[in-house]
């Protein structure tokens, strides 16, 4: 990440922040510091997944820059259900940039289930790829509205404000390319696609 570990941690820190980064996701509701509702919607070809659910700040360790989430939602037309334990950290590389690392598991039931195990995983690869992009553009926008703070007095304050970080929405025929290419190499025998 193009960024010091202490302002990667930072952003880490502001759930409503870091869902804006994962594609399709939106906080709708923030019950307490530790606890949120939101929704997750995934749409590719015909299909189209929606998701309402909670989502718990479980841990949080400010010596190892770590956190720890938890959630747990159904889909809107009540046939699937999914939940979520996530780990992530921040590491330090040097002193402008770090590491975004991750666990999560996934758990999912119902008419989601069906989809196999390949297409959830292209699916959760697509995710994360475009969720560290996200993340990475939301640090790079942080530190352009932080200089622009710091302009010399007569000059323009120019950038985005810090909490601005755009919505996005899964990349439809980037996460179908992902499926095709994962059922070739399921063709294929692991051998590349």
């Amino acid at each position: 990440m193009p960024a010091p570990a202490e302002r990667a941690w930072e952003l880490l820190q502001d759930i409503e922040r870091v869902a804006a980064c994962m594609p399709g996701a939106r906080i709708t509701e923030r019950i307490d510091e530790r606890h949120y509702k939101g929704t997750v919607a995934v749409r590719f070809g015909p299909a189209n997944l929606s998701f309402r659910g909670e989502l718990e700040l479980a841990a949080i360790e400010p010596a190892t820059r770590t956190l720890r989430l938890l959630g747990k939602g159904t889909d809107t037309s009540g046939g699937s259900g999914a939940s979520l334990d996530l780990t992530a950290r921040i590491d330090a590389v040097d002193a402008g940039s770090c590491n975004l690392v991750g666990r999560s598991e996934v758990s999912l039931s119902g008419r989601v289930a069906t989809f196999g195990g390949r297409m959830a995983d292209a699916v959760a690869g697509q995710v994360l790829r475009q969720f560290a992009a996200n993340f990475s553009a939301a640090l790079e926008k942080q530190a352009t509205a932080g200089a622009a703070a710091t302009a010399p007095a007569g000059e323009p304050l120019t950038g985005a404000p810090p909490a601005a970080v755009e919505e996005t929405s899964l990349n439809g025929l980037a996460l179908l390319w992902a499926i095709v290419r994962g059922w070739l190499r399921g063709l294929l025998g692991g051998r590349g696609a």
